[in-house]
This record gives C-alpha cells, sequence and structure tokens, in this order.
C-alpha cells in the first residue's frame, strides 16, 4: 500500500463541524487514502456516505488521546504506515493530502506540522482585520515550550500572513490540530499518553519527540483553515477551560522546571 495517508479525527458529540470537513476532502486531487473517523459520542448519530474510503470506528469516551491512539493503531493494522491526525473543524485546499505525503517522504520519521490560519470569522481579534485578510490570518506557523509558564505558543498567532513564515524548518511544538508522522516514528516513540483526557496530549508527545531525537518540523505547503476550538464548544467553553487548567498543571509537574513547577501547584491551590 504505497505512499497510502491515514487520515485520522475524533468525533464527540458535535456532528455538524463535519460538513466542511468531509468536503475538503472530497475535493482532493489525491485520492490515495483513507478517513478513519474515531467516535467517542456518547449519542452517536449516521455519518453521511462519502465517496471515498472511510472507516467508522465506535468507541467509548475516554478522552482524546484514547481517540487518536486507536485509530493510529487501526490504520496501522490496516497496512497503512503514513498518518495524519486532523481535526474536524478545519477545511482545506484540493492539494492537501498530495502536499502532506510530499512532506512526510521529505521528512521520514519526523512529526510535521502545516500553515494553520483561522477560518474567517473565527478569529480572536474579530475588530482587528480588513475584510481582504480574512482567511489569512495565522493560528499558527510553529510553535515554541514557554517553560516558565508550562504553555505552547503558536508563531505567528493573530498575525496576517504577509510571507514572514514561508519557509521549512525546525518547529519547537506541533500542535495537534494537524500532526502528520509515519510508522518509524510511532516505532521508535509510541502512542500518545492517554492520561491527558484533553488538550496538552500534543505538547506532551512532541516533548517525548525532541527528547528521542525526532525532528519536529514546520511546513509551510501544508494549509489549513481552523474553526477554532469548535469540536468543543469554542474557546473559553467549560470543557476547553476546565481540560486546558488541569492538563497544563499535568504536563508542567511532568516537565517543567522546578520554579514553574511550584508557582503550577501554588495557582492550582489557590483556585481550589
Amino acid at each position: 500500500m504505497p505512499h497510502k495517508l491515514a487520515v485520522i479525527t475524533v468525533v464527540y458529540e458535535n456532528y455538524t463541524v463535519l460538513q466542511d470537513f468531509l468536503k475538503s476532502l472530497e475535493k482532493q486531487n489525491n485520492k490515495n487514502f483513507t478517513l478513519f473517523v474515531v467516535d467517542l459520542s456518547k449519542n452517536k448519530k449516521s455519518i453521511k456516505a462519502t465517496p471515498f474510503e472511510t472507516i467508522i470506528i465506535s468507541g467509548l469516551n475516554k478522552g482524546y488521546a484514547h481517540g487518536i491512539n486507536i485509530g493510529l493503531k487501526k490504520a496501522s493494522e490496516s497496512g497503512i504506515h503514513f498518518f495524519c491526525i486532523l481535526n474536524n473543524d478545519t477545511y482545506f485546499e484540493k492539494d492537501f493530502i498530495d502536499m502532506s505525503m510530499r512532506s512526510l517522504l521529505d521528512h521520514s520519521s519526523s512529526i510535521i506540522g502545516g500553515k494553520i490560519y483561522y477560518a474567517p470569522g473565527y478569529e480572536y481579534h474579530k475588530d482587528r482585520y480588513s475584510k481582504q485578510d480574512l482567511g489569512k490570518v495565522f493560528w499558527y506557523a510553529g510553535g515554541s515550550i514557554d517553560w516558565n509558564h508550562a504553555l505552547t505558543p503558536h508563531r505567528g498567532v493573530d498575525e496576517v500572513d504577509r510571507g514572514q513564515y514561508d519557509k521549512v524548518e525546525e518547529t519547537g511544538f506541533v500542535n495537534g490540530a494537524l500532526m502528520l508522522l509515519d510508522k518509524s516514528a510511532i516505532d521508535k516513540l509510541g502512542y500518545w499518553d492517554e492520561t491527558y483526557f484533553l488538550y496538552f496530549e500534543d505538547s506532551d508527545f512532541c516533548i517525548r519527540a525532541k527528547r528521542m531525537g525526532i525532528k519536529l518540523i514546520y511546513d509551510p505547503r501544508i494549509i489549513l483553515w481552523h474553526k477554532n476550538s469548535q469540536s468543543t464548544g469554542g474557546p473559553g467553553s467549560k470543557i476547553h477551560e476546565k481540560y486546558q487548567r488541569i492538563n497544563r498543571l499535568r504536563f508542567g509537574i511532568k516537565y517543567a522546571p522546578l520554579k514553574t513547577k511550584l508557582h503550577l501547584i501554588k495557582q492550582w491551590l489557590l483556585r481550589q
């Protein structure tokens, strides 16, 4: 099954976000992919038939990392060696699969992220941009680890794309909204840590990868538009805030310098 790509996404309750996502996959020039949908919803609904190969896997809601791991293992069992972990509150152009495969072949045994814009109307600072800027506002253009605060800030976030981040290069953090990797990386690194129910599982995965000598790559040839956090109720939702806080603490305690660990524990205790 040479150069076939497994596109892996996790669904929890919010089926409406799938419409643009599935339409984007329908339009792909390169049809050599299989979509693996891991449905962790309590109230499961049917997902519309697609003109491309789709495998739907039902599971219990044991967290996002658990869902991703189910998808990775199923794809690997199916004989596919190239993986694209992808949020379904996204859409993309018809060359997305082509660009993803090209990058995977260029950067074997790496973890790869792409250029991610806010979908028009989903920007955090909605009044900051002119009409012609919409669709060109960065959500992610590479990332880093801020060890003073145990956070993973995105490079370029809220900036308009003027060509300032058009270079393929190593980066400090790849966001799990779009993460490409091959089987050799999984064989070396293993799967996502399922103790993170939601959020920071991608941060943990990247730290482990770097410590094992696996490169993290930003490739701006791979382009995505993101309806920010719509799969979890939007920024500031109770789910979003709850798990961001819990798993920032978990991530920090596991990896951050002692000073940051003490600060995080103090913050946590003060909010109890």
